[in-house]
């Protein structure tokens, strides 16, 4: 899916500095897509949910399963972000340019 497909709040905030790989270790890579996983798993089985017309309350439920789900892995990435990629950029000089990506990834993340 190109960049232009995406609906406006999947789109990056920025295109980050090939100069300055992206790079997290495959374990934590591994944990957050297990994460994922197992959320797209639990909304699959939200959808059979509504289509077997199952209470209400019962789909709220399990949707406030998957919000939380998602908030924690917005943690475990925040948390990686920073031990990681900002500590980097602070050794490599480049920390206000990475503190000012945070920030923009924050303001659209947050309500």
């Amino acid at each position: 899916m190109a960049t232009s497909d995406l609906p406006r709040d999947l789109e990056p905030i920025h295109e980050h500095d090939p100069a300055h790989p992206h790079v997290h270790s495959e374990e934590s890579v591994r944990r957050v897509i297990n994460r994922l996983s197992r959320i797209e798993g639990h909304i699959r089985g939200i959808k059979t949910m509504v289509q077997s017309d199952r209470p209400c309350p019962d789909v709220l439920i399990q949707v406030a399963a998957v919000r939380g789900a998602l908030d924690r892995v917005a943690r475990m990435i925040l948390d990686e972000h920073l031990s990681q990629c900002v500590s980097r950029a602070a050794k490599e000089g480049n920390i206000d340019a990475e503190i000012e990506e945070l920030k923009a990834a924050l303001d659209r993340f947050l309500p």
